[in-house]
């Protein structure tokens, strides 16, 4: 029986084994014991982010970090609707003086024509801290411990907190200064520097002595490099940005400029410490990674403390933040919902945000579902409408997200999504004559036509649902005419017993050939028209059936469509180069003014060209010469007469297929408080409340362990060990017989 029993004994010891493992573990993506701390976990899309630091950052996989890091001079009222700018790191909220070309002070309502010259004197807070960081830490005698490193000091360092020693230092007018003039760096994207240059006086000219500046410091090294020496840009002096004291900045804007108040509550005018530049020009630091394009510094309510590329990002609280308390006024409804209750009290509330990648759309759906996702993406507000989709279509569905206590408070936001054309392109931008500009005209006309939003995102994909646009500028800005009966494109739609209807198919297919292209063939060759879409995601299930249905809507008018899908950083190179020729875009709003919409097809905002937004690389004299005088103009009449005239000579260009403007809702868990979706507003987290307790109880609940494998694995085990011991013994005992029939018989 020894052989029998043995075997026995290791079955049932992996049984019990396997029983001790399963029985200990769950589900949970999460370290075991997380669910009870002050930590909010949520997810990203795909790849890292590109940039982190401020000066370069702008897009949506970026802000859900760089807004959480950094502090702008300004804010909006996280509750007050329509939106309120605040002071964030500035003392108040500054109003510009005028001075006219004679330097003579003007009137504060003194016509925009008039003013050379604004001026922002504005008070910066006293006692703001940066969060903790090597770049600041001295010895004893106030020296820098890191800003004289060699290349052996650096190696295997990988971030910021591979370093022995951190310090910090208050915030000053200067470091505002220094920030505004890195936008003139020739070392990485800076997107608004043409905007700024414009404006900022002076900066345009910096820009220049910066790129010398910068070429003579690198004379004679290797260009491909990693290593850069340090470029100080508080060796210039910038005339439109100076500190008059350690804590007053002062901005010269050349002529007037209402919207300026706005860009002050982005981060491309947060605070940058020349220490954090010097720390990171270090010999070897580019090489493991460490600069701000990854790793920031700032004064906000975070800081990031874990980067690991495309899997994981970490942001812990600041333990230096100023006193910032909750608000105590909002909306009427805030009251009843619950959003005044911590009226007065310190934020952040919440101690670490930990984002995990996902890079398909089912899981990470399920691990919100699951109670593992607390808000499935900071800042992404079309979440709330997938999920509300996913109740509508399914009574069950609807009935375990009731139950299950999900929160997703929807509104009407202010964003965009389009399709592009890109003019620099020489079959859909614009033409080398008349004659050729006319036809490639018609043709991106008839696609404007074809694609039929009001199907695809009113009817078919309403988990990213919305209402078809018919010009840039979304509902809820001034100038938008947005579901007003003179609110319509004409080129793609009409006016039809009092109701606004799509022009048909025939009509697109009449532009169609007119341009060139009968049937969609070239006249001259013969060939099929083949376009490319530059979509700005990786092919996955979720996105196939939307590029399915564009490929529809070309071929309706006979063109043949060919994706050409990358990742978003992909994409973002591809745009900058110029090599995109038809592309998905999408643009939430920075500030509530129609101007951040119409910026982005305004000639010196290239992408291409200037490294700008208008990623359609659009030019017009007219349109610009309209879109410097609406910079000058308060909500008015004559404003909205500009804006009028903006939007007709887009829609005639057909720069974009105009798209939709989405729902915006969000979507949190119960234990999830202070949640009030909107694009504007992106530094929310430190708002918002958990209940790490009520997480883990409900964790536990919608997640019950599943014992019944293992009471099938059992019963298999002893199944197999009864077998195993019933053909033992029947083995032994006919051995047994056996012998006994072979012994010799006694004499």
């Amino acid at each position: 029986m020894r052989g029998s029993g043995s075997w026995l004994g290791r079955g049932l010891a992996a049984l019990l084994a396997t029983c001790a493992v399963l029985a200990g573990c769950d589900n949970s993506p999460q370290p075991k014991g997380a669910a009870l701390t002050n930590t909010m976990f949520t997810a990203y899309q795909e790849r890292s982010p590109r940039y982190l630091d401020p000066t370069a950052s702008y897009a949506n996989n970026e802000t859900p970090i760089t807004y959480q890091v950094y502090d702008p001079l300004y804010a909006y009222h996280y509750l007050k609707r329509p939106f309120e700018l605040i002071p964030k790191t500035a003392a108040e909220i500054a109003h510009p003086h005028y001075l006219d070309k004679n330097g003579q002070p003007l009137a504060d309502d003194a016509p925009g024509e008039l003013v050379a010259e604004s001026i922002y004197d504005v008070k910066i807070k006293r006692g703001v801290l940066y969060a903790p960081h090597p770049a600041f830490a001295k010895n004893e005698r106030g020296e820098y411990l890191y800003h004289d490193l060699k290349p052996a000091d650096t190696e295997g360092k990988r971030s910021p907190w591979d370093f022995a020693k951190t310090g910090t230092r208050e915030l000053v007018a200067d470091d505002f200064v220094y920030a505004l003039k890195r936008h003139a760096t020739p070392r990485i994207e800076a997107p608004i520097y043409g905007i700024f240059s414009e404006y900022v006086i002076g900066l345009k000219e910096y820009g220049a002595q910066i790129k010398a500046e910068d070429a003579k410091l690198r004379q004679g090294l290797d260009p491909a490099s990693l290593d850069k020496p340090f470029l100080d840009f508080r060796k210039w002096p910038l005339a439109g940005a100076s500190a008059l004291d350690d804590h007053t900045l002062r901005i010269r804007i050349r002529g007037k400029y209402p919207q300026w108040k706005y860009w002050m509550a982005m981060t491309f005018l947060a605070p940058v410490p020349w220490e954090a530049d010097k720390f990171y020009a270090q010999p070897g630091m580019a090489k493991n990674g460490l600069a701000l394009t990854r790793w920031p510094v700032g004064t906000g309510a975070y800081m990031l403390t874990e980067y690991v590329q495309d899997r994981l990002h970490v942001l812990s609280r600041n333990p230096n933040y100023r006193e910032d308390l909750y608000p105590c006024e909002g909306e009427p409804e805030d009251k009843a919902a619950g959003l005044l209750k911590d009226c007065g009290k310190p934020m952040p509330f919440i101690d670490k945000l930990v984002f995990n990648s996902e890079k398909e759309k089912v899981p990470y759906k399920a691990k919100f579902v699951q109670g593992y996702l607390d808000e499935p993406e900071v800042e992404r507000v079309d979440w709330g409408p997938d999920f509300l989709a996913d109740a509508n279509d399914s009574d069950e569905v609807r009935k375990r997200y009731e139950e299950r206590g999900f929160q997703f408070p929807q509104t009407v936001d202010i964003s965009i999504w389009y399709l592009g054309f890109n003019m620099l392109d020489p079959v859909v931008g614009k033409g080398a004559t008349a004659e050729e500009d006319e036809r490639h005209r018609k043709l991106r006309q008839a696609v404007s036509i074809a694609i039929d939003w009001e199907e695809g995102y009113g009817r078919i994909f309403i988990q990213k649902g919305g209402v078809a646009a018919h010009g840039p500028v979304p509902a809820g800005l001034f100038g938008s005419r947005h579901g007003t009966p003179e609110g319509y494109n004409p080129i793609t739609h009409k006016m039809v017993d009092g109701k606004v209807v799509r022009r048909s198919i025939d009509e697109a297919k009449q532009l169609l050939a007119e341009a060139g292209y009968p049937d969609g063939r070239d006249a001259k060759t013969g060939r099929p028209l083949v376009l490319n879409y530059d979509f700005q995601r990786a092919i996955t299930p979720e996105f196939r059936a939307e590029l399915d249905w564009m490929v529809k809507q070309f071929a309706k008018i006979g063109v043949q469509l060919e994706i050409r899908a990358t990742d978003f950083n992909q994409y973002q190179d591809k745009t900058l180069k110029g090599k995109h020729q038809i592309f998905w875009a999408g643009w939430l709003a920075d500030y509530p003014d129609a101007e951040n919409f119409l910026f982005l097809l305004y000639g010196p905002n290239s992408k291409s060209r200037h490294e700008g937004e208008n990623i359609a690389n659009y030019d017009n004299p007219e349109y610009d010469k309209r879109y410097k005088q609406l910079q000058l103009l308060e909500d008015g009449p004559q404003k909205q007469k500009v804006i009028d005239e903006m939007v007709d000579i887009v829609r005639k260009d057909a720069v974009w297929s105009f798209g939709y403007y989405p729902y915006a809702a969000g979507a949190y868990q119960q234990w999830v408080t202070n949640g009030k979706p909107t694009i504007m507003i992106r530094d929310m987290v430190r708002y918002h409340r958990l209940d790490p307790a009520l997480r883990a109880v409900k964790q536990a609940e919608w997640n019950h362990p599943v014992y019944w494998p293992l009471l099938l694995i059992a019963a298999a085990l002893a199944l197999l060990a009864w077998i195993a011991r019933r053909g033992f013994v029947a083995r032994e005992r006919a051995n047994a017989l056996a012998g006994v029939a072979t012994r010799p018989a006694k004499a």
